[in-house]
């Protein structure tokens, strides 16, 4: 998977070459790399960490939850200290341009990365970058939500939930990981609450005296803390 078709020429002739069996896709991005897996069940995934959009570290994350990951790695032009993070983290690259007895190592050593190793890559390689995407496997398959559509947040028992305009998705995260990744985009309106700041439309008073904010394309709203009414006033007033 790389943006640059001559990138991905290369490199399925290099597989053709070693015989190292059958390409069964290719895509020019992150998110269109992930419909490939989930359309083809690959077993080996080769990932340009640089692409436009959600870049591979990312698709590496989404794949990671699927119920067969497929084996990841990744090609890079990074520089010495970025390899690394790899080398530290257990994780397989190939320096562009790639080699064949280089390709040829890698494949053959290749295996599934965990979300713990990639969540530790990215945060290494690319610190402060938060994700296109939230994701989550429905009936085996990875459902996709781009982040500027959620609209909130909310944990309920184990997971938390991630409201839409077209309905929800379950995600087996901490509320307080998605708080810091998505920090100045979604704000906490109550402990087991974050809100999509561009999305909201008012701060509205029910007839218990409970403060609800309301959302745009959606009918539910979130209820305010107490505690956290006054900051949320604050925040809300303030320009983005």
């Amino acid at each position: 998977m790389d943006d640059e078709p001559p990138a991905r020429a290369r490199l399925k002739g290099l597989l053709g070459e070693i015989g190292a069996g059958t390409v069964v896709g290719e895509a020019g991005h992150g998110a269109a790399a992930l419909h490939a897996v989930s359309a083809t069940g690959a077993d080996v995934v080769l990932l340009d960490i640089r692409m436009p959009g959600m870049d591979g570290l990312e698709a590496a994350r989404h794949l990671a939850r699927l119920e067969r990951p497929p084996a990841v790695i990744f090609t890079t032009a990074y520089d010495a200290h970025a390899l690394a993070a790899f080398e530290a983290n257990a994780v397989d690259y190939l320096l562009k341009p790639i080699r064949r007895e280089r390709l040829e190592a890698a494949l053959a050593k290749a295996r599934s990365l965990t979300r713990a190793q990639i969540a530790e890559l990215a945060s290494t390689v690319s610190p402060g970058s938060a994700r296109t995407h939230v994701s989550a496997t429905l009936h085996g398959n990875l459902k996709l939500v781009p982040v500027d559509e959620v609209r909130f947040f909310r944990a309920e028992h184990k997971y938390v939930t991630a409201r839409h305009p077209d309905g929800e998705l379950v995600l087996d995260e901490a509320l307080s990981a998605l708080e810091k990744e998505f920090a100045g985009r979604f704000l906490r309106v109550h402990r087991n609450a974050l809100v999509a700041v561009a999305h909201v439309r008012g701060l509205d008073r029910d007839s218990q005296g409970r403060y609800c904010v309301r959302l745009d394309a959606v009918d539910e709203t979130v209820e305010v803390s107490r505690r956290m009414l006054s900051q949320v006033r604050k925040s809300l007033r303030s320009p983005t």
